[in-house]
């Protein structure tokens, strides 16, 4: 198991590796002035000179990408000149948002998608499975910024102008400033996520505990006597939990690293929205800053997938 792990960890710096060459390619090899690029179309000649000096422009190729590499590593990912800050305070103050945001949809999306994609595997062809069936599709199919205008207009529009505005239209109140009002500013996101997420792990489920009720290990511990709950749960949900997990490490990793629309939508500044607004701007170390997080994010997801791996499939100890 442990060399399993090292060799997934190993993996992972590679591909952390490639994605820095392919950054600092695309940034500080492709443009013809460097430091123009990276400060903004209203960049002062002081401001321009400043960025020379301190990113070593005038340096070799390779001692420059050890200086970008070396930065990162120590938590440095640039200075955004357009508000005249750090990027990492940009990043620190968006992910709050964004963590928000994805671990609360993660949740319900993981409770409704697994018990109704078991309901449906151990009900086949039955009302049930078909009802579960067809809203799983439906809400497959529903682009999320439908899905969030729709909720706004019903949930919100609606519901104040019956006189009951439970609801805020949009915006982020910090969990800091009271957890009930955090939690109404987050309940349309949450739901316009996981309804879209809960789909797919829907029918993830039910395909995968399809195929493990039909092993011959599930019905000898029928034949024993075994209760029926038990063997579902304990025996057919472990083994069939495998590309759940895949999914769920692939979606929360892309989360974290930023929702654009629904955060759009919802006019939550997190990640998505901060890197829109700094693909307007043309604010490039933003922009650098955050496809380097994201991009971390994902990976990290993925590593804990395998550790996962190895808790729920004891094969993947052997290798």
């Amino acid at each position: 198991m442990l060399r399993f792990l090292i060799r997934r960890l190993a993996l992972g710096v590679f591909v952390m590796w490639l994605i820095t060459v392919a950054v600092f390619c695309l940034f500080f090899i492709a443009p013809n002035n460097v430091a123009r690029t990276l400060a903004g179309r209203q960049a002062t000649p002081q401001t321009i000179a400043l960025i020379q000096h301190r990113l070593g422009l005038d340096q070799p190729l390779w001692k420059q990408y050890v200086n970008f590499v070396g930065n990162a590593l120590h938590g440095d990912l640039g200075f955004d000149y357009y508000h005249g800050v750090p990027v990492t305070q940009i990043i620190e103050q968006a992910l709050p948002i964004t963590l928000s945001l994805a671990i609360g949809a993660s949740v319900i999306w993981l409770l409704l998608g697994v018990f109704s994609g078991v309901v449906s595997a151990v009900r086949p062809r039955t009302v049930e499975d078909r009802g579960l069936t067809v809203i799983a599709l439906f809400f497959y199919s529903m682009p999320s910024f439908l899905l969030g205008l729709l909720l706004l207009y019903f949930v919100y529009f609606r519901l104040t102008l019956a006189g009951h505005p439970w609801f805020p239209s949009g915006g982020y109140s910090g969990i800091t400033q009271g957890p009930g009002q955090w939690a109404l500013h987050m309940v349309l996101p949450w739901l316009t996520l996981a309804l879209i997420l809960a789909a797919t792990y829907t029918r993830l489920t039910r395909t995968s505990m399809l195929d493990v009720l039909s092993e011959d290990y599930i019905r000898t511990a029928r034949s024993k006597g075994l209760r029926d709950g038990r063997v579902v749960v304990v025996h057919a949900l472990r083994s069939a939990l495998t590309p759940v997990v895949t999914q769920f490490g692939i979606d929360l990793g892309q989360l974290v690293g930023g929702v654009v629309v629904t955060e759009t939508v919802f006019s939550l500044p997190g990640l998505g929205k901060t890197a829109i607004d700094a693909i307007t701007q043309q604010d490039l170390p933003v922009i650098i800053g955050i496809v380097l997080f994201a991009s971390a994010a994902v990976v990290v997801a993925n590593i804990l997938v395998d550790m996962m791996y190895a808790v729920l499939d004891p094969r993947v100890r052997l290798h």
